[in-house]
């Protein structure tokens, strides 16, 4: 099944020329576009905003959920509809701009997310805020890919380092900063209406966008790509639900049975989609992926390490903000201030990994990311070990900044070494195919990392509740006037109650059986007995899930050393092979 590009022949949306790219060697008789780092900078901008909103929202969950009488299930489709949408149509996305054109995607895109960010400030109800966060995913992904794919068609190959650098740099900080700004606008505004705010703040962000585009961004399209594949946009859509949904939602479902089930499926589709993609390919027919692509060592191998990266970094950025909210009692605003330093070594890491290519190359910048954020890691664990449930935020700052200059070091030069084989005519194709393992690589490592997390938790909490025994026994005592004959009862409803609450997938619900001991979680001075408890079971638990992190920067680092010598780019094969 395919359409055929009716759109194609359309005239472009403003009266910038549209670039019809057929070639390498077409694209090297064009005059380079002037205004290419003004474009570049009104789609990073559009990028910026798509991802600081995959982590915004969920610092808002509490005052969603007490403003609109949401549901626990409600709030968690509010992170995970948009995620899910995001990441099952990114190549498609970027597939679309390759025919129909990159700029009129991206403000199809830009449009879409403002609306819909519009309609989720708006929600009246549960159901709407979540339909809207849909929707605003399915924007998303027709947006966030065509920032790397103009990269591709519109800079001359010398100028991809920095460009990718910037954008590199720039998605880095988003995802970071998200908690941040999320803190910033809510405060303690945990009932009212404040967290309207963090969806409204997109549309003159948007404005902005859509423009700088319609001023600055030159059409570009690829002359080579005929139609839409919609027999195989079907089959990776069904594909990558069946794997992502899955990984969001399978700790809600006690994994029952299906997820596993959806898992497998999932991989099977893969394949076939595979199978059918190069099958169309070799009849000439019109595809959603170029699955030559991955014939190319730099394309396959820099896939896998894109993967393994980004299973690395968001979990250990999603682990460790549950560690400062849930464990350490940090406010939003004071875990996003925490984890300003991984936000600056990104930024520190992007220029540093520009200056230092020209002796290392683009391998030993990813070589000296990827240690980086092994060290980083170990830094974190040790930290964790050492100071125990006294750790402070000073403590944070230098392995986190380690990770991210690693991070800054990696992200850049990972596009630009998996994307440098890439025909300008499939930047589209190729630039949402690394997006979407990306975001497959964060649902698997936060999945993992995640789960051996809560599973720590568990095993940990009873113990170490019961190391404050005596403390509970004495604030009962002083505090509550628990007579001595009941003590040992009340300390035992104290360290389940306790658990219970660890465990608990809904931290708002209240815990049968804990009429006593729950408010005394609550309150001083059994309330600073709770929470030091509390402080050292996620921190023992941390320190140990990080051992996985640390473990997948290693594996990163031996990919690294998989990946060619060469970094020369498709229009340089093209010059010698001419």
């Amino acid at each position: 099944m395919e359409v055929h590009n009716t759109m194609a022949t359309t005239a472009a949306v403003a009266e910038s020329p549209v670039v019809t790219i057929g070639s390498a060697t077409q694209q090297r008789g064009e005059t380079a576009d002037p205004r290419r780092w003004i474009a570049l900078a009104v789609m990073t901008l559009g990028a910026f905003m798509v991802l600081i909103d995959t982590t915004v929202v969920n610092v808002a969950i509490p005052s969603i959920r007490n403003n609109l009488a949401a549901s626990y299930a409600d709030t968690q489709w509010v992170v995970a509809g948009y995620q899910l949408a995001y990441a099952v149509l990114l190549v498609t996305g970027g597939r679309l701009g390759d025919i129909f054109g990159r700029r009129r995607l991206f403000l199809i895109g830009a449009i879409g997310f403002t609306i819909t960010s519009v309609l989720s400030g708006l929600a009246q109800s549960p159901g709407m805020l979540v339909g809207s966060r849909i929707a605003q995913g399915l924007a998303a992904a027709l947006l966030f890919p065509q920032g790397l794919s103009m990269i591709t068609a519109v800079f001359p190959a010398r100028e991809r380092a920095k460009a990718f650098g910037i954008f590199g740099a720039a998605a880095g900080i988003a995802v970071v900063l998200g908690p941040l700004l999320g803190g910033l606008i809510i405060g303690d505004n945990t009932t009212g209406d404040a967290w309207r705010y963090i969806f409204l703040i997109n549309v003159p962000v948007g404005l902005i966008a859509l423009a700088g585009a319609l001023r600055f961004v030159r059409e570009t399209r690829s002359a080579g790509v005929r139609g839409i594949d919609l027999s195989g946009t079907a089959l990776l859509s069904i594909a990558l639900t069946a794997i992502v949904f899955p990984l969001l939602e399978g700790r809600d479902a006690d994994w029952a049975p299906w997820t596993f089930a959806s898992l497998v499926g999932g991989v099977v589709m893969l394949a076939l989609f595979f199978a059918h993609q190069h099958t169309r390919s070799r009849a000439g027919r019109p595809t959603l992926v170029q699955t030559s692509m991955f014939r190319e060592r730099a394309f396959s191998t820099g896939s896998l390490l894109a993967l393994v990266v980004f299973a690395a970094v968001p979990s250990t950025l999603f682990t460790i903000n549950l560690v400062f909210q849930a464990g350490l009692g940090f406010t939003a605003l004071h875990a996003g201030l925490t984890t300003l330093g991984f936000s600056g070594g990104v930024f520190i890491g992007a220029i540093m990994g520009v200056r230092l290519e020209g002796r290392l190359g683009g391998r030993g910048v990813l070589a000296l990311g990827t240690l980086l954020g092994a060290l980083g890691s170990i830094g974190l664990i040790v930290t964790l070990h050492a100071r125990g449930g006294a750790v402070t935020t000073g403590d944070f700052i230098p392995p986190l900044l380690a990770i991210g200059v690693g991070f800054g070091n990696i992200g850049p030069r990972l596009f630009q070494v998996v994307l440098a084989r890439v025909s300008p005519e499939h930047a589209g194709s190729g630039s949402g195919v690394l997006s979407t393992i990306n975001q497959l690589g964060a649902a698997v490592g936060v999945t993992v990392v995640g789960l051996t997390l809560f599973s720590l938790l568990g095993t940990n909490a009873g113990p170490t509740i019961a190391r404050y025994t005596p403390q509970v026994q004495a604030a009962a005592v002083s505090e509550l006037h628990v007579p001595q004959a009941q003590l040992a009862s009340f300390a035992r409803t104290y360290d389940a109650c306790f658990v219970q609450r660890i465990d608990a997938k809904d931290p708002a619900a209240p815990i049968p059986g804990c009429p006593a001991a729950t408010p005394a979680l609550l309150h001083a001075p059994l309330g600073r007995v709770g929470s030091s408890a509390l402080a050292d079971t996620f921190v023992a638990s941390e320190s140990t899930a990080l051992l996985i992190n640390a473990a997948v920067f290693a594996l990163a680092f031996v990919l690294v050393l998989a990946l060619p010598r060469s970094a020369r780019t498709h229009e340089e094969d093209e010059e010698v092979a001419a």
